[in-house]
């Protein structure tokens, strides 16, 4: 992909994301009334269903794509395994043991979340503390822990799902596949993108020598365990934010950064923010799909990030010699 149309390209296709977002729903909207809301608003029912339902729930799909994607990348620097991805940590198992824990005690959205959260930082406390000895980091620790980790909350997940009442079954089994109909509040998760992407892109030849392993890195001047233990706490935080929006969203992570490496974006300078757009993007028009296929009734949309990124993903593969 030439370099000068990266960007400009990447932005195209994230506002087209967002404008079909706004576009497509149960209530019929055209595209002048989508130009008129947003350009010239008028007090109406068109304004609300945009303003109030589509447009919070777009940029959140967009936050929650564009987290999973950064973590995807700064975590498969850190471990130097293309197979890294946002869950490998733990951290996604932990918020959903959490998160299930207070739906089958019958809490509210503020608790569940709140739990989530806890469940997730108990997480990344454990992979940190089993993973760093002695002043310095063992990957394949850290690799290791997050694995056992994900098997062992996995186990306990299944265990609530059958322990859970009928009633319950369906909410928890949504949020354990991605569930953005609750996400109208996006601010913090905003936020914590834009810093990790001014932070990591700021650190891109860093991230660039370390890519070639620990070794190549120290040699060229990188504070090396300095620089992964940011790219873990970057990584998990980045997850952490993007799960407490919009549940367990699978496939983004791992998907988004190696679709643009197949495309020839190897550079983090670049290859971070285009992922953090590709993947808003994505998770953007995977929410669409979610909640109109099958309307009135809305799907999770991580079932949709798997069906729409297992294809994109193989043709690229099958193209490359």
């Amino acid at each position: 992909m030439p370099r000068s149309l990266l960007f400009p390209g990447s932005l195209a296709v994230a506002a087209g994301s967002l404008f079909i977002a706004l576009l497509f729903g149960t209530f019929p909207i055209s595209v002048a009334q989508v130009f008129d809301s947003l350009f010239f608003p008028v007090p109406g029912i068109v304004q609300d269903v945009i303003w109030r339902l589509r447009l919070p729930r777009a940029v959140a799909a967009f936050a929650c794509g564009g987290l999973l994607a950064s973590a995807g990348v700064l975590l498969q620097v850190l471990l130097r395994n293309p197979l890294a991805d946002p869950y490998i940590l733990g951290v996604s198992g932990g918020a959903a043991l959490g998160a299930l824990s207070a739906l089958l005690l019958g809490a509210g959205l503020v608790f569940t979340n709140l739990a989530a959260l806890a469940g997730a930082l108990g997480a990344i406390a454990i992979v940190f503390a089993l993973s760093f000895r002695a002043g310095d980091w063992n990957l394949h620790r850290l690799l290791l822990t997050g694995v056992v980790l994900s098997a062992g909350f996995s186990a306990l997940i299944s265990l609530t799902l059958v322990l859970a009442p009928q009633a319950q079954l369906k909410g928890m089994l949504f949020w354990l596949m991605g569930d953005l109909s609750h996400a109208d509040h996006s601010g913090a998760a905003w936020l914590l993108l834009a810093l990790v992407l001014l932070v990591f892109t700021f650190w891109s030849g860093s991230l660039n020598a370390l890519a070639l392993g620990a070794l190549k890195a120290r040699a060229l001047g990188v504070a090396v365990t300095g620089l992964q233990a940011a790219l873990y706490f970057g990584a998990a935080l980045a997850t952490v934010a993007a799960v407490l929006l919009g549940g367990s969203i699978g496939f983004v992570g791992l998907m988004v950064p190696h679709a643009l490496r197949l495309t020839g974006v190897n550079d983090h300078r670049r290859l971070l923010p285009a992922s953090a757009l590709a993947g808003g993007s994505f998770v953007a028009l995977a929410d669409t799909f979610a909640r109109t296929v099958w309307a009135p009734q809305q799907l999770p949309v991580g079932v949709f990030t798997a069906l729409l990124g297992v294809p994109v993903l193989l043709f690229l593969l099958s193209r490359k010699p």
